[in-house]
């Protein structure tokens, strides 16, 4: 059993720690996969810049393979955060990184290559919705993070990712249980074949086209909180470890039993995620510009 995170990377920077920390959701939920024994690698494409740099070394270091992603001339993306009351907020997002201008293409060799893993994560960040259907008819499983926002859950975007994603993972905190539960069963109904929701302190909810589960969160000792950086992709990563090591594949749909299990690891994973800085450490100073402010580049909305 391997894990792929195939797609988006980014540098988290907080400004309240004047601290940059490497992340983005393919490469946090290919380290916690590691983190929890299995084999995993990044696929994507690096800036040559020193933030592209710093984030490739970050990665490797935490025993996932880089070796077939490939690194362009251009800028690394920036997010931009502080912690406010442990939760991490989001202040704005550079676009302009070289991933986003100039994401990679899976040719024939990459192809066979992402085929080798049991299980290749996404996201709405990876500019990756067009390669799918290739990917998924090569044969690994695939995961998907529909994020939070509206543009991604339109009846449009919903049809082009679902049928070829075999657990989709939505942010769903915002949301109450009967509105989170109609857009998972909305979400299998376009075809795909789990949908899970985290939904912050109200726990998690899973249906699989029939039945639907919910679990509740593992609050974390106040006095061991960190951030909530990456509570939700080591919740991701927790609930589809377990479910791979219970024998989940595509001919195999996983018994309650089972999904009630990989709830629980699920949130496990979430729970001990809430005392690390950042999504997995590695955090070094952030570079600051010519009047001594931290350079963030151009924020907006993510």
């Amino acid at each position: 059993m391997n894990v792929l995170g195939f797609g988006d990377n980014t540098i988290d920077r907080f400004v309240d720690r004047a601290t940059d920390y490497p992340g983005g959701n393919c490469v946090n939920v290919a380290v916690y996969a590691r983190r929890l024994g299995l084999e995993a690698a990044y696929l994507g494409v690096f800036g040559d810049d020193d933030l592209g740099v710093f984030l490739r070394t970050a990665v490797a270091a935490q025993g996932v393979a880089v070796e077939h992603s490939v690194v362009r001339h251009g800028a690394t993306s920036v997010s931009t955060l502080h912690v406010q009351g442990g939760d991490r907020v989001f202040l704005g997002y550079d676009p302009g990184g070289v991933l986003v201008r100039e994401p990679l293409v899976l040719d024939a060799a990459l192809t066979a290559y992402a085929a080798s893993f049991t299980l290749v994560h996404s996201s709405v960040y990876s500019a990756t919705e067009a390669q799918l259907p290739r990917l998924a008819a090569a044969g690994p499983l695939i995961s998907f993070d529909f994020s939070d926002e509206d543009e991604y859950r339109t009846p449009d975007y919903l049809d082009r990712v679902c049928p070829h994603v075999d657990l989709a993972l939505l942010s769903c905190s915002h949301l109450d249980e009967a509105a989170t539960v109609a857009l998972l069963t909305e979400v299998t109904r376009r075809g795909a074949g789990l949908a899970l929701a985290t939904r912050g302190l109200d726990g998690a909810v899973v249906h699989d086209g029939r039945a639907t589960l919910t679990a509740p969160t593992l609050a974390a000792d106040p006095g061991a909180l960190s951030d909530t950086m990456g509570c939700g992709d080591a919740f991701l990563a927790g609930f589809a470890v377990s479910l791979l090591r219970e024998g989940w594949s595509r001919r195999t749909r996983p018994a309650p039993e089972a999904l009630e299990r990989a709830l629980h690891q699920g949130a496990q994973a979430a729970y001990h995620q809430c005392s690390v800085e950042s999504a997995f450490g590695c955090g070094r100073p952030t570079p600051t510009g010519p009047a001594g402010a931290p350079s963030t580049g151009r924020a907006v909305s993510r």
